[in-house]
Order: structure tokens, then sequence, then C-alpha cells
């Protein structure tokens, strides 16, 4: 095996929740360096985030994995911070535009101290326009977006994921930008800076709604668990109280859901020919396939669905995640030890397999600090300064 693809490349992470933090995430998972900065006193609020163990959050063992963890005050400490920002290659941050300027560390400065630095610059509405000031989390780009408008059944109210969709997607779009500018930096020589809005990824996946707006006037409605694509698309009970999701995205498939449910005459009505055209029948679709599953329980159903060759899979909860043999032999979920809550903790795997430059975990999310002596030290910060700098509560 080679060294892991990113292996050798710096990261240095000024980022706190989610958007930044799971972009450096990300980076680490494939090699790279990285040294997340947290305030002395302050640290990141997603440590208390989500369930918790003996006081220590568990949702930051999978999102500060792969780093080292050091404390700095960069209001205060910003000679300390242009001295790493000197040995790394890139620089993740997500404060409100104008705050890093405020306290001479914005990107001007930043990149006369290192001109190869890629800084990728994660906000809620961007570094420009009468919003980029206000403060913003992914809530809001999920509501923005038109994301919220589109989800939730017809006659309830636009609806928010229970998670951070809007921060996911960012932190895969800024571990992209970052690759590129590194990419491209390679040819030049040269860092630039990534401006990363929040509101922007989310609304890419989104798919054609604006084309189609612009060229029709339609606007998307909620349609709950259906599509105005394809049908039969939805989630239907099985006899022994479980849930699966059917969907038909392709016509040969759903020419072999409604055989394999008893009504294959289906299939020659003029509106089957077309996904849009079913999708105005759903009521009629739904009917058949959820009346079919209704008397069947879940292994039948399962079982049924892949000897017609249709697509169908169980809605787990997380008991269905871990026990899921798909995602067993796939190694999606991982059991790293972890000296804090001593003993191994399970966690989602690196994001894909590698064949000869394969990501690992090589440790989960450490205490507020952990490293911060070794990091000081890398850049010659002595034991008698650092223990200054951190009686003046710099680190």
């Amino acid at each position: 095996m080679r060294p892991a693809a990113l292996d050798g490349v710096k990261v240095l992470e000024a980022a706190t929740l989610f958007a930044g933090p799971l972009a450096a995430t990300f980076l680490g998972d494939f090699g790279a360096d990285v040294t997340k900065i947290e305030h002395p006193s302050r640290p990141d609020a997603a440590r208390t985030h989500g369930a918790s163990k003996d006081g220590i959050g568990l949702w930051f063992k999978t999102l500060g994995r792969n780093k080292r963890l050091a404390t700095l005050d960069l209001s205060r400490g910003r000679d300390v911070f242009l001295e790493l920002v000197r040995s790394h290659d890139v620089l993740v941050e997500n404060f409100r535009p104008g705050t890093l300027e405020r306290w001479g560390l914005g990107p001007e400065v930043l990149l006369e101290a290192n001109p190869r630095l890629v800084i990728a610059r994660v906000t809620a509405f961007g570094q420009v326009g009468p919003w980029s000031s206000r403060p913003g989390f992914g809530s809001l780009a999920e509501a923005m977006s038109g994301f919220a408008a589109v989800t939730g059944e017809p006659d309830g109210p636009p609806t928010l994921p229970p998670f951070g969709l809007a921060d996911g997607i960012t932190a895969l779009a800024t571990a992209y930008a970052v690759l590129v500018a590194l990419r491209e930096r390679d040819r030049s020589g040269a860092g630039q800076v990534i401006d990363m809005a929040i509101i922007e990824p989310i609304l890419m996946m989104l798919g054609g709604g604006i084309t189609a707006y612009q060229q029709t006037g339609y606007v998307q409605p909620r349609l709950g668990n259906r599509s105005s694509n394809n049908a039969p698309r939805n989630v239907y009970k099985t006899a022994d109280g479980r849930w699966v999701a059917v969907s038909t995205s392709s016509q040969s498939i759903a020419e072999r859901v409604v055989t394999l449910v008893g009504r294959a005459d289906l299939v020659g009505e003029p509106w089957f020919a077309t996904g849009r055209e079913r999708a105005q029948h759903a009521d009629e679709l739904d009917y058949a396939v959820g009346s079919w599953i209704a008397e069947r329980p879940l292994d039948e159903v399962m079982a049924e669905f892949e000897k017609a060759e249709a697509a169908v899979g169980p809605v787990h909860d997380i008991r269905g995640i871990v026990t899921d043999p798909q995602y067993a032999a796939l190694g999606t979920i991982v059991a790293v030890d972890d000296e804090e809550l001593g003993g191994p903790v399970q966690m989602q795997n690196v994001l894909f397999r590698l064949s000869e430059s394969p990501g690992s975990i090589r440790w989960a999310g450490r205490p507020h600090g952990a490293n911060t002596d070794e990091v000081l030290a890398e850049i010659g910060v002595t034991p008698e300064q650092l223990a200054a700098l951190r009686a003046a509560g710099v680190v």
C-alpha cells in the first residue's frame, strides 16, 4: 500500500460546529495532518451537541477524529497563529466575515505570511452581499435553498431535516474545493481564497428547479414521500409493522414492481410510459403496491423484490443500520479504540474506498487542547513561552 492520498498535506482548522470542521475531517481521513484550533476557554460547541456519556460529547468523537487539538485565542495570539500558518498548506475557517480582518489576520496578511496557503472561508451567506455579516447556520440554508419548501406532506408546513444536512453537503463541497485549489497550486505555486457559502451547495443538490422555473414558471410543491418525476415512489408499511422504501426511477423497474404486485395490466396503460405521467396516477399505484406489501412481513417483501430485480430498501433506524449486512460487507461502521471513553467507539468509516491509498481512522476525537504543547513546540514555542501564554489565557 502507498501512503494515504493526502499524506504530507498540513491543514489548520479554525472552525466550529459542523461545516468547516467536517470538511477538515474528510481531509484528515485520507491522510492530511489536521490541527484543530479551539479557544482556550470556549471549546467548539460541537462538543456539547447530541448524546454524551460521562460528560463527553459523542458526536465530537467522529467530528474530531484524525485531528491534533490545540488551543489558541486568535484575537490575542496573532503572532503565534501566523507562525502556524507559515507551516501549513490549508486553513479552514468559519468566522463571520470581517472577524479575521479585525484581528489583523485577513487573507492578505495570511497570504503574505504563506503565499502557498489555501484559505477556505466557510460562512452562512458568503463574504459579500447584504447578508454576509449576519449570523447563520445550516438550518437557514435548508430554508433559503428551497429544501424545506419541498419537504413535508402536501398539507403540512415546510420541514427542516433533524440533522445538519446543509452543513454536511457544504463540508463535502469545501473538501472538494480545497483539493481543486491544491491542484491549482501544484500548477501555479500560489495559494488562494475559497469563498464557501452554506446556502449554495444544498441549492445545487436540489436539481433543475431554477431552470424549470425560468423556462416554464413551474414551482415544485410539497409531495411528501412522492415524486413529481416517477411513481410508485413512497414508503409502505409491512404486515409486521416495518417500513420499506420503493423507487421506480427507471421504466423497467416500474414495470417489474407493478408486475410483482399483481398489476401487470397497468404496464399497458398509455400513462404508464413515462415517470412524470405515472406520478399523476400515484394514488392508484400507491394503492397497488401498498396493499401487496401490507399483506407480507418485511423478510418476504425483501425476498420477493430481490427475486423480481425491483428496487426496495428497508427504512432503518440506528438499530437497523448497525446490523445491516450490506453496511457490514462494506465496512461502513468501524470501532475505534478511545482512551477517554475507555474502550472501542463505533462510528462511520471514511467516505469511500481507494484500492491503493485508502483512508483510515487513526484515532477518535480527543479532549480539548490535548496536543497544544506538541503543536506549539513544532513552531518553536519554548516551554517557558508556553507557560507564559497559558498563564495569560492565550492558550
